[in-house]
């Protein structure tokens, strides 16, 4: 077996240009660890945000830096005392770890068992990878809401790939959903069991077009809605956020995702007896995460932008 193995790195901040394919050494397993062989790698957006240098003040970053958290691919070794998984296990992990350096845009990445799980056996390996940090994310987000059965949420961006989990999964609770989104989205958002409403200027009006009194609860995967949740929500309502700190200051929460097997698990779960599917927008080669970054910067996307061909 060959020393070094196929990956994408860069070696300091910048745009697409920093990003080359390179020689790397094969990550050690060590104990409680397990390597895995990729068979494709979800592009998320904080992926490019860190190779801009947008998480400086709040991780730290070793160059050469390989970047990627989320992966779909099989067990190719095992560290000791690492009873949960054998070689040719197909597996699917978010791989963020407290340091950025050794990520899932290789051939090849080592990993925690304590943050890896087995692949739902009805997703393609482009799905398994587009999965874990939209879909912990979604979760995490209801979770800190409470949201309950009859209750009324809006979600913010909903045809965004957080969003659509988010959906997914709140409809399936008994919760009414009304997600913003594009016209275009529209249909794909009343599939999932949204009412759709086009975001921008009147968004508080048509939305209390169909909630007169108002929504329980916020899910903000958007950024910039501050005030439009605000006039929204109900006297005891709750609101969260993945893409604005001033939450704080206005008595809401903020969403980070902590890496773990028990959270996939649940999404497995929720993948498995049908409550929540997995769009793939595009997918790109590995040579080509350029692109790839340059198509989630767009912003236009309807599902989640995949690697794949990590192999020759």
């Amino acid at each position: 077996m060959s020393s070094t193995m196929k990956a994408m790195t860069y070696a300091q901040y910048g745009g697409t240009e920093v990003l080359e394919q390179t020689q790397r050494p094969i990550p050690k397993v060590a104990p409680g660890a397990v390597l895995i062989r990729v068979k494709a790698a979800g592009v998320n957006p904080v992926d490019w945000k860190i190779m801009s240098g947008g998480l400086d003040g709040l991780m730290d970053v070793n160059f050469p830096v390989v970047p990627g958290w989320d992966v779909a691919g099989v067990v190719e070794a095992v560290g000791f005392d690492t009873p949960d998984f054998a070689v040719g296990d197909a597996v699917y992990s978010y791989g963020r770890r407290d340091t950025i350096q050794g990520g899932t845009f290789a051939e090849l990445v080592a990993l925690p068992a304590a943050i890896v799980a087995h692949k739902p056996a009805s997703l393609s390996w482009e799905q398994a990878a587009a999965l874990p940090l939209t879909g912990m994310t979604a979760q995490r987000t209801l979770d800190a809401l409470a949201v309950m059965t009859g209750e009324t949420l809006l979600i913010h961006n909903g045809s965004g790939s957080v969003g659509r989990s988010a959906i997914q999964i709140a409809v399936n609770g008994g919760v009414q959903v009304i997600a913003t989104g594009s016209a275009k989205n529209h249909a794909r958002l009343r599939e999932l069991g949204a009412e759709p409403v086009a975001y921008g200027p009147g968004l508080v009006e048509r939305v209390r077009a169909i909630a007169p009194e108002g929504v329980d609860a916020v899910a903000d995967f958007a950024g910039d809605v501050v005030q439009d949740t605000l006039a929204l929500l109900k006297t005891d309502g709750r609101h969260a956020s993945i893409a604005d700190w001033t939450v704080f200051s206005h008595g809401g929460q903020y969403i980070w995702v902590r890496p773990g097997t028990g959270e996939l698990e649940r999404l497995s779960a929720l993948v498995e007896d049908g409550t929540l599917s997995v769009d793939v927008a595009q997918t790109f080669p590995l040579q080509e995460v350029a692109q790839a970054f340059e198509a989630s910067m767009s912003g236009h996307g309807t599902g989640k932008i995949v690697l794949t061909e990590f192999t020759n």
